[in-house]
């Protein structure tokens, strides 16, 4: 396993030299909103500075008195509804459950009461100061005339961090100290969703933007920018940001082949495309820009995925590329995901968590689960996993199949199977976008990280395991579905999957000779699953070559069309590998 790292943790989609500016430290920026508040006919300035949930408005706050010392600030959260009142309007979509809420409808105006919103307006408007900033999320909502609209993002991965250190409320709410689960689920079911609303309502109007991703190092450019650097991003093979979490059943090969701290006991996952919870990094020269993939998807739906998929899944993306390493760690937990109608009744998803697991290492040990055993009793199994909360000990193969799994395997995991990864092996699981959406039926008696039982799910996963899906079935509609469709000089492509019932289509590529693939219109997710570097390149030059490493994963937007890979580097003469996913479009 041992293996010099060159995979690239901090990609970037680098912006056109000297065309944009970006400016660094809070001096910087002070500086340049000073310069753009001057113009004009010099009558009161209006300014508003519309935040992402989690972001430290105070440090805003404080930056903007510190530089503009005779303008007045006001703070959205003045106009908003109780605590309490939050907290019982939006019990249905928060709900009682550990985990799992709904995807809400709600809209900005939903935090704000009416009288108080109406008075702090009236005080904006009653104002004498020149210059008046109205800061926090809904500021927007509140001041809908302004003179510079500022939006501060926030990437979704730091806000999960500031919710584990209760560094962060959620919006409307003082809960810093809450559980960072539990701030989670409020987040990903309600706060995410009406602060995406209103962000793809403003970002056509956004004159500044603001990465206040690394506290006291803040970054500013102009909207103008930030959507070029996006549409940029829809005319290139790309990468988003990846982030490693530990996990119980982590394990320690992504130490070794990404480079990640080798003090940390282990790593569980690595989302490596899941644009909702992903940054995209924008290069200004030797300043990176940060802000969440999610706007490329928001701002350029049509072009980053293609005709068909916009259709489909409108500005969602709907493909996810993570890691599972278990690598000397842990079984994951014993789980299945709902079926369509029961995620659409349930949880208020449109479509559902369908996956496959492709084995990009395997010890000689290693196993999956998946499938139930022929002949099972499943009442019996089902009360013996509800006993196991308590007596902490569950046989699972007395119910559930076993088998074992060899590198480059591909393992299909429709929703409603079953299922999970033995210990000692690294997936790189291809799925649907929905990724909380996991039953856990058994975690093998351990406590998570923060020292609780995590939580088990057994009423969702009865009402969602497929009980014919027996060992015979698995074996004939999962496993080993590879099949050799085209060949050429020097390389050979494969279908791997997934199942009739998924959406997504895998082909692998195995190549020592450049190899030309074609969009069809829907965007390409690629990983590079064997070999040390490869080139990607556009046959009459419309990209500059783009250099991908081993286990990296990329992105193709549909608008590519046509791209050719080949051997790179240390990989000169050698096989490489690809596996490739898209969306269906003329099943």
């Amino acid at each position: 396993m041992k293996r010099k790292s060159n995979y690239d943790k901090y990609p970037f989609v680098k912006m056109p030299a000297g065309k944009y500016q970006c400016w660094q430290g809070w001096n910087a920026i002070l500086k340049e909103l000073g310069r753009k508040l001057t113009k004009g006919d010099g009558q009161k300035k209006i300014v508003v500075v519309e935040c992402y949930q989690g972001v430290f408005e105070q440090e805003i706050a404080d930056a903007l008195q510190e530089g503009f010392e005779n303008a007045m600030l006001f703070n959205s959260s003045e106009a908003m509804r109780s605590s309490a009142d939050l907290d019982q309007l939006l019990q249905d979509d928060i709900t009682g459950d550990e985990i799992f809420g709904y995807m809400t409808r709600r809209n900005i105006d939903c935090y704000f009461d009416h009288n108080k919103t109406a008075s702090l307006r009236q005080r904006i408007e009653n104002a004498e100061h020149d210059l008046i900033f109205i800061y926090g999320t809904g500021a927007a909502y509140i001041q809908e005339q302004y003179d510079l609209l500022v939006y501060a993002d926030m990437a979704r991965w730091e806000i999960q961090m500031r919710f584990r250190k209760n560094a962060v409320s959620n919006i409307g709410v003082q809960n810093a100290d809450e559980r960072a689960s539990l701030q989670y689920k409020r987040a990903f079911f309600v706060d995410w969703r009406i602060c995406d609303r209103f962000k793809k309502k403003l970002m056509p109007h956004w004159d500044l933007v603001l990465d206040t991703n690394i506290p006291g190092n803040p970054k500013m450019t102009t909207g103008e920018a930030v959507l070029a650097g996006l549409r940029q991003a829809t005319q290139t093979p790309f990468r988003v940001v990846p982030f490693f979490d530990p996990g119980p059943w982590g394990g320690q090969w992504m130490k070794e082949v990404c480079d990640l701290d080798r003090n940390t006991p282990n790593f569980a996952w690595c989302f490596d495309c899941v644009p909702e919870e992903n940054s995209l990094l924008l290069g200004f020269d030797n300043i990176k820009f940060e802000i969440p993939a999610s706007n490329l998807v928001f701002a350029y739906p049509k072009q980053l995925l293609g005709d068909p998929v916009h259709a489909r899944f409108g500005d969602e993306f709907p493909i996810r590329f993570d890691f599972l390493d278990t690598m000397e760690g842990g079984n994951l937990s014993l789980q299945v995901h709902p079926l369509t109608e029961y995620i659409q009744e349930k949880f208020g998803m449109h479509y559902t968590q369908d996956e496959s697991y492709y084995f990009l290492d395997a010890a000689d040990d290693a196993v999956v689960y998946l499938g139930i055993k022929e002949g099972i009793d499943k009442e019996a199994m089902i009360n013996e996993l509800q006993q196991a909360q308590s007596t902490g000990a569950f046989d699972a193969e007395k119910y559930v199949q076993t088998y074992p799994v060899k590198k480059h395997d591909h393992v299909l995991i429709p929703a409603g199977t079953i299922h999970c990864s033995g210990s000692n092996s690294m997936v790189l699981e291809i799925s649907a976008t929905p990724y909380i959406f996991t039953f856990k039926l058994w975690d093998w008696g351990r406590l998570g990280l923060d020292g609780r039982p995590r939580p088990i799910n057994i009423g969702h996963g009865k009402a969602s395991i497929s009980w014919e899906r027996t060992a015979s079935w698995v074996e004939k509609e999962l496993l080993h579905q590879e099949k050799t469709i085209a060949s050429g000089e020097g390389w050979y492509e494969e279908r791997t999957g997934l199942h009739k019932r998924e959406f997504i289509e895998t082909r692998r590529h195995w190549f020592t000779q450049p190899v030309t693939h074609h969009t069809e219109g829907c965007v390409n997710v690629l990983n590079l699953v064997e070999g040390e570097e490869a080139m990607v390149e556009s046959p009459d030059g419309a990209f500059d070559p783009f250099i991908v490493h081993y286990a990296e994963t990329f992105i193709v937007p549909a608008g590519v069309t046509a791209y050719t890979i080949r051997p790179f580097g240390l990989s000169e003469g050698k096989q490489c590998v690809t596996l490739k996913a898209f969306v269906r479009n003329h099943a």
